[in-house]
């Protein structure tokens, strides 16, 4: 059984959290009774040439609330992370996902969803936000490397955090606010289907977690949503052609 933990590292913004007198221990997500190990800490090409990649950009349409928030997935900095996104919301995974943690206190934080299983949890539970998306094909957890590419260069980093490659400069996709970036577990390359909004600009996640979109409509519909909000529907509405699935 695999049990994971992360503490978001808040870097810059640790001290004010410090003098409110709270503990900084805002995970990604805890990985719980899952039967096949994430990616291997610097995966081979081989390693993940059977995941879904995004040759290109797509619009994506997520209904919540009633109201829409579209977010442009930008899969040639992301190809990978952006291809697991698209291929989930074509399968209809997001569709009824609820959002399982809402942090806007002391700051502006994230909105996290994307657990599977919240589907069928509703309220707070201790299993919400320990999901992952299991492939059908394998009956197996589909995980994706940690996939960043530092500014000005052509091609990601697979398998690293900025900091352990000895990376000191910017991402392409930056933590805005708006990104949508993947939830993980310490081990680098275990995301899966989780995901968050940055409700503000967080440039000390940048070059530690993937961003691989951002919210170009219905920002403020972000920002309403509270804790047990669902996904009614996850939609493409533009660019399924760019996305290619495995053989």
């Amino acid at each position: 059984m695999q049990h994971f933990d992360i503490k978001w590292r808040v870097m810059g913004r640790i001290k004010r959290y410090a003098q409110l007198g709270l503990t900084v221990l805002l995970s990604a997500f805890l990985l719980v009774g899952c039967s096949t190990e994430p990616l291997a800490e610097t995966p081979a090409t081989s390693q993940f040439s059977n995941l879904p990649r995004l040759n290109g950009t797509a619009i994506v349409q997520l209904a919540v609330n009633d109201s829409n928030i579209t977010v442009k997935v930008e899969g040639e900095k992301a190809p990978v992370t952006a291809g697991n996104f698209v291929d989930l919301v074509q399968r209809g995974v997001y569709d009824g996902v609820s959002f399982h943690r809402v942090v806007r206190e002391p700051e502006p934080f994230v909105v996290q969803g994307g657990d599977p299983q919240s589907k069928a949890i509703d309220g707070p539970d201790p299993r919400l936000g320990t999901g992952n998306f299991v492939d059908p094909s394998t009956g197996a957890p589909r995980y994706i490397p940690l996939e960043i590419t530092p500014e000005g260069d052509e091609q990601p980093l697979y398998g690293k955090t900025f900091p352990s490659a000895g990376i000191e400069g910017s991402p392409e996709l930056s933590h805005a606010r708006g990104a949508i970036a993947m939830a993980r577990s310490q081990a680098p390359n275990s995301a899966s289907s989780q995901f968050y909004f940055a409700l503000a600009d967080l440039s000390f996640l940048d070059g530690q977690y993937a961003v691989f979109g951002y919210v170009t409509e219905g920002m403020d519909v972000v920002d309403g949503i509270q804790q047990g909000d669902r996904i009614q529907s996850a939609t493409v509405i533009s660019g399924i052609e760019n996305l290619e699935l495995p053989n």
